[in-house]
């Protein structure tokens, strides 16, 4: 079973968007079901601080021992940061997922589209 904690929210891509802060950045990153199913992550390309991202674009890419796979803009807006930690240590996806293996915060240009994406129960049952 993957887990999947309440209070983030959640993509059918298997991406998680943490709750917006009061200025509308977001923290983003892949699941614990999605780097489970990619295995051993060695490399994560991602956007710079200052690109804009538009909702359902591919962003960047996880490679992992098995298979490469495309990163989606869960939200429309503009990275304000990425996970540097991620240049020297990809494996964090797979060790941490929703902590130090997070990917990319971004300032949402409509903080309540968050609430539009899946609950863990939703996505629960999507993966379940």
């Amino acid at each position: 079973m993957s887990n999947i904690p309440d209070g983030l929210y959640y993509t059918a891509e298997h991406e998680w968007v943490s709750e917006p802060t009061v200025d509308g950045t977001v923290r983003i990153g892949i699941t614990d079901f999605a780097q489970d199913a990619l295995g051993d992550v060695v490399y994560v390309q991602m956007p710079d601080s200052g690109t804009a991202v538009t909702g359902a674009d591919v962003i960047g890419e996880v490679e992992s021992t098995k298979s490469v796979s495309d990163i989606y803009a869960p939200i429309t807006g503009e990275v304000v940061g990425r996970n540097a930690a991620l240049d020297d240590d990809p494996s964090l996806i797979n060790t941490d997922p929703y902590g130090e293996g997070w990917l990319l915060e971004i300032k949402v240009s409509d903080p309540s589209v968050v609430q539009g994406l899946l609950s863990s129960a939703d996505y629960s049952q999507q993966v379940g």
